[in-house]
């Protein structure tokens, strides 16, 4: 049987930090649960924002180094979801690039939440809006020219709906669109009432501040999919991890879908909080996130049932003993939390395995 292919794009910063650390807990989990993973790593090594303005010499350079990375992030992902590649994890990247890409390839990021026992779906559109688009330069002017349109929003609509069926059997509640749709001549509220005809709900569009203002107030109702766009979501993405998430970003990971039809839901997997470039090569950068991603690859796209939660009982394990990177207030550097963490995966029993990896007789 095929070992399944998991593909690895690394940025700058604290980019080639974090590989290792996702090669080695993806490696120690998947070899816990008796399998085995193949690997493939991008033959580039893509910009931060801090690097290109260290080695780009002007306006120009800096946009066709930007162009170079995103064409060459987007050639990656293509040919890896071609190859059969199952997930990507990615360290943060030039968000220029990352944004050209996710236009290019129809992008969502989805992220579910809790407060109390109302459920919460946040599926954030990174494929149209100011993220996206192109710039162009005129003496001290910077003029950026993007678009909304409605093949892309159906997409991420219907997308979100299906994912939030996926979630609860009963289906979502209620479907909202947190965009700013009152600069948009009215469109959004005619695209929106032929998708409640379709999906046979009601799909309501509010501007941001509304969405505030009743989650301060009231709290999301349980089902509820909130749909929005990268101008309110990427700023309200941490208020809401800290609100619903119980989480500092530093600690998170997040989930990327591809929706262009070429990558067949190619999921890619990201920590929440940025390149770092300050920390690069000094062992100290954050690992949380990053060995939480390669738990949720190694259970969601490896075969590894129960990967999450042993992975989140031992970092409980290691932070309650006070190993912890001194973004968090401890004083271990990356690899020491590492290590940490490996020793109380460890020391806790696998479904299906015994201490030292191997299958056991129930499960053979």
């Amino acid at each position: 049987m095929t070992a399944p292919l998991i593909a690895l794009a690394v940025g700058r910063g604290t980019g080639p930090d974090l590989a290792p650390v996702f090669e080695r807990v993806l490696d120690r989990v998947t070899g816990l649960h008796g399998t085995r993973v193949r690997v493939e790593r991008s033959p580039r090594t893509y910009h931060s924002y801090v690097s290109l303005r260290a080695e780009a010499a002007g306006t120009a350079e800096f946009a066709a180094m930007t162009e170079q990375d995103a064409a060459h992030y987007e050639w990656f992902c293509r040919e890896q979801a071609a190859a059969g590649a199952r997930a990507v994890f990615r360290t943060a990247i030039n968000a220029q690039s990352l944004y050209l890409v996710r236009q290019r390839l129809a992008s969502v990021k989805v992220e579910s939440l809790t407060a109390g026992t109302a459920r919460l779906l946040l599926v954030r559109d990174q494929a149209q809006g100011f993220y996206t688009g192109e710039n162009r330069h005129t003496g001290d002017r910077v003029v950026r020219t993007m678009e909304f349109s409605r093949a892309v929003t159906e997409q991420v609509v219907r997308y979100a709906v299906r994912r939030a069926r996926e979630s609860w059997p009963e289906g979502p509640a209620r479907v909202l669109l947190a965009y700013k749709y009152h600069l948009l001549d009215g469109v959004l509220d005619g695209w929106t009432a032929d998708l409640s005809a379709e999906l046979g709900l009601d799909v309501a569009p509010f501007q941001p501040d509304t969405v505030n203002r009743n989650l301060i107030a009231h709290g999301p109702e349980d089902r509820t999919l909130l749909v929005a766009g990268n101008e309110w979501a990427d700023i309200m993405h941490v208020v809401l991890l800290d609100r619903y998430g119980s989480e500092r970003q530093e600690n998170r990971c997040a989930e990327n879908v591809h929706l262009h039809p070429a990558l067949a839901g190619l999921t890619e997997y990201q920590t929440v909080h940025g390149s770092a470039d300050d920390l690069a090569g000094r062992d100290l950068v954050n690992p949380v996130a990053t060995i939480r991603a390669a738990a949720r690859i190694a259970e969601r796209h490896a075969d590894c049932p129960g990967a999450e939660a042993a992975v989140e009982a031992a970092i409980a394990t290691a932070q309650a003993r006070g190993v912890r990177t001194p973004d968090l207030g401890g004083t271990a550097s990356t690899t020491e939390v590492v290590d940490a963490v490996l020793a109380a995966l460890a020391g806790a029993s696998v479904p299906g395995q015994d201490r030292a990896g191997r299958a056991s007789a129930a499960s053979r």
